[in-house]
């Protein structure tokens, strides 16, 4: 009974048709135009004489939305509403439901350069949570832009995993939570060791008692706003 069995196997292997594979070639190209609006706060120093620094910061994705109060909750606008600071202060919204875009983002920073006198050698890029995606992406979009990079609990996509030292020459300083239940520490401690064999500047701070919320302690402290306004670019 096998081997009937097995004879008939083969013979239906035997007898199957062989069918001629038809293969076309082509290509298709098309444009596809995308508008994207982001409405921001511009902090301008007292004294806007002479070419000035600026700072560039994202926020997290509970900041999203169309009223620039949130804006204002986490980060350097929240420090200047008790501190001053002689630089120029940029914080885009992103729209509701949507993610940071980098080239939206880096047009956004253009315009803002064009209509003040913004020092090119010293702009500071910031982030927190999904405002630290955000930066990370953007200074390896544009790696040539930024004097300083600052992302605090951020998730690190593929493309700064591979290609790391494209912002070799760019100081980073990366914070982060080690309890953080939302985006896991394991993403900084992964880019920073990429990084650290051709970085010149980089240093992760992981604080042991901290969550999510690894960005108030860095925000709320003159020291990351010292050390940023020291860098410029060669």
């Amino acid at each position: 009974m096998k081997s009937l069995l097995k004879a008939a196997v083969i013979a239906l292997f035997i007898n199957v048709p062989s069918f001629a594979q038809k293969t076309e070639e082509g290509s298709f190209s098309i444009k596809i135009k995308q508008e994207k609006q982001l409405d921001y706060l511009l902090y301008k120093p007292q004294d806007t004489n002479g070419a000035k620094p600026l700072i560039v910061f994202l926020h997290g994705s509970g900041e999203r939305g169309n009223d620039l109060e949130k804006v204002k909750v986490h980060g350097p606008f929240k420090y200047l509403k008790t501190h001053e600071l002689d630089a120029y202060v940029l914080a885009p919204q992103c729209p509701e439901g949507e993610y940071w875009n980098s080239e939206a983002l880096y047009s956004l920073i253009k315009s803002i350069q064009k209509a003040n006198d913004i020092d090119s050698s010293r702009i500071y890029l910031t982030g927190l949570s999904m405002g630290g995606w955000g930066a990370w992406n953007l200074a390896f979009a544009h790696p040539d832009m930024f004097a300083a990079l600052v992302p605090i609990a951020g998730f690190v996509d593929r493309v700064p995993m591979i290609e790391n030292c494209k912002v070799k020459d760019i100081p980073i300083r990366i914070f982060h939570g080690l309890l953080d239940n939302v985006v896991d520490v394991s993403y900084s401690e992964i880019i920073y060791k990429k990084l650290k064999p051709c970085c010149k500047d980089i240093k992760l701070t992981i604080f042991d008692d901290a969550n999510h919320d690894s960005w108030t302690r860095v925000y709320d402290n003159p020291e990351i706003y010292e050390w940023m306004l020291k860098q410029k670019k060669q």
